[in-house]
């Protein structure tokens, strides 16, 4: 049996490409020799199996008004148990949780880690292995963020946020007994300020394919 890695993230997990000229084919969605993803199951080898789950918009357990069934929590039960056994389930969320209409500040979204990661833990679909959970915070947003359509929608303190995250998550993953990775050198884009670039997607593969062998 292959070794299973989930991964529940946003448009970073999903692929969602800002630029169509840093994409291969132009699109809005780098294909599958540019996403982390991919670029992971590529470099761990035919011996592991890793599984894409990224919603652009999905926030750890916010609901969003504008937009239907947007938080994780809602759906992990139902994503680790289409999946199980899971040897490792890699969570990347946190940018679209600062959104202001959200009204959650950097604390509050690590509280919503810890209870997505907590549910996480709680699911039947680990096989004979206790939880095994990496956090990934993704980097920071981009000041250019405000100057493009995006900025406005997303509203005001979404960077201020987003920067003060790493110190909030990391503390997080130390007290639910996950895994913890910082993204913060991470290419992210200069037309949006917060989607990975070709290279960013690159960059966390890498980094990614070094620790996971490490905790499994």
């Amino acid at each position: 049996m292959k070794k299973h890695i989930v991964c529940i993230g946003d448009s970073n997990t999903h692929g969602y490409c800002a630029d169509p000229a840093d994409c291969a084919d132009g699109g809005i969605r780098f294909n599958e020799d540019e996403r982390w993803t991919c670029r992971l199951q590529k470099a761990l080898g035919p011996d592991f199996l890793v599984t894409e789950e990224g919603l652009s918009g999905r926030t750890t357990v916010f609901p969003d008004p504008l937009h239907e069934s947007m938080d994780a929590l809602g759906v992990v039960y139902s994503l680790l148990k289409s999946h199980e056994a899971v040897d490792l389930l890699i969570i990347m969320l946190g940018t679209n949780d600062t959104k202001e209409r959200l009204g959650a500040n950097a604390a509050c979204i690590a509280i919503g880690m810890e209870r997505l990661v907590r549910k996480a833990q709680s699911v039947d679909c680990w096989g004979n292995r206790a939880p095994n959970i990496l956090i990934v915070c993704p980097p920071a947003i981009l000041p250019l963020m405000e100057d493009n359509p995006c900025g406005a929608a997303m509203g005001k303190g979404c960077i201020e946020k987003s920067v003060q995250l790493p110190s909030y998550l990391s503390a997080t993953a130390h007290l639910v007994g996950a895994h913890y990775l910082d993204a913060a050198d991470c290419e992210f884009n200069r037309v949006d300020g917060m989607h990975l670039t070709r290279h960013g997607h690159a960059q966390l593969a890498d980094k990614l394919a070094r620790l996971v062998p490490t905790l499994l």
